[in-house]
C-alpha cells in the first residue's frame, strides 16, 4: 500500500487537472543527483512490473515462427514469422508503422542477431530491440507480465520520466505504481533515494505536482 503523502500527491495532481474529453496519461518525472551519467553503468535501462499496470493497452509483437507463432497468435497483438521479417524490413515506412504502433517486441532468441541486422536501426533509437525467448517458449506469461510493465531509461539524462497509468485509474492505483517504479530507480542508484533530488506527477495537460 502507498504511504498517505504520495496518495495526496496523486490526488492533488489529478484535482488541479482540467477534465479533458480524452483519457489523460499520467507521468512521472525523476530528477536525479549526484550521478555521473558521462559514466554508461549508471545509466538506468529498467523494465518495471507496474502493480496496476499502465491504464491503457499496451501492444506486443512476437516475431517467431513454427511453435512459438502458434502459441502467440491469440495472445500476441502482432506475429511477424521469419519469412515476414525480410519484407517488412526492406520498407522503412512499414517497418517504422510497426515500431510506432507496439510497445514491446519479442523475438525467438536464435532470430535476434537477423532482427538487429535487419530492424535495429528502426528499433534501436526507438528503444524497442526486441526481448528474446527461447524457441517454442509459451510466450503468454512474459506478454501478459510486459502489458503490464513500463520502460524506464535515463540514457544521459539527469530529469527522465515514465507513464504510471490514467486519470481513469485511482489515486491508490496510481501511487502504488509510483513507489515501484521509484524503489526500482533508488535500486540502481548508488546512493538509492538520496541521489534523487525531485520527482513530480502530472496528467498530460494539467500542472505538476511535487511528489518528493
Amino acid at each position: 500500500m502507498a504511504e498517505q503523502a504520495t496518495v495526496n500527491a496523486v490526488m492533488k495532481a489529478l484535482e488541479s487537472a482540467k477534465k479533458r474529453n480524452f483519457r489523460e496519461t499520467v507521468d512521472l518525472a525523476i530528477n536525479l543527483k549526484d550521478v555521473d551519467l558521462a559514466i554508461p553503468k549508471n545509466r538506468i535501462t529498467e523494465d518495471v512490473i507496474l502493480p496496476h499496470g499502465r491504464g491503457r493497452n499496451v501492444h506486443v509483437c512476437v516475431i517467431g515462427g513454427g511453435e512459438l507463432a502458434l502459441k502467440a497468435k491469440d495472445v500476441a497483438d502482432r506475429v511477424i514469422t521469419p519469412e515476414e521479417l525480410g519484407t517488412i524490413a526492406d520498407d522503412k515506412k512499414v517497418a517504422k508503422k510497426i515500431a510506432r504502433e507496439t510497445d514491446y517486441f519479442i523475438a525467438e532468441a536464435p532470430l535476434m542477431p537477423t532482427v538487429g541486422k535487419r530492424l535495429g536501426t528502426v528499433l534501436g533509437p526507438r528503444g524497442k530491440m526486441p526481448k528474446p525467448i527461447p524457441p517454442g517458449a509459451d510466450p503468454s506469461s512474459m506478454i501478459d507480465n510486459l502489458r503490464k510493465s513500463v520502460t524506464i531509461r535515463s540514457k544521459d539524462k539527469m530529469t527522465f520520466h515514465a507513464p504510471v497509468g490514467t486519470s481513469e485509474m485511482t489515486t491508490e492505483d496510481i501511487a502504488d505504481n509510483i513507489e515501484a517504479i521509484v524503489k526500482r530507480v533508488a535500486s540502481r542508484l548508488e546512493r538509492g533515494t538520496m541521489n534523487i533530488a525531485s520527482a513530480y506527477i502530472k496528467t498530460t495537460m494539467g500542472p505538476a505536482e511535487r511528489l518528493m
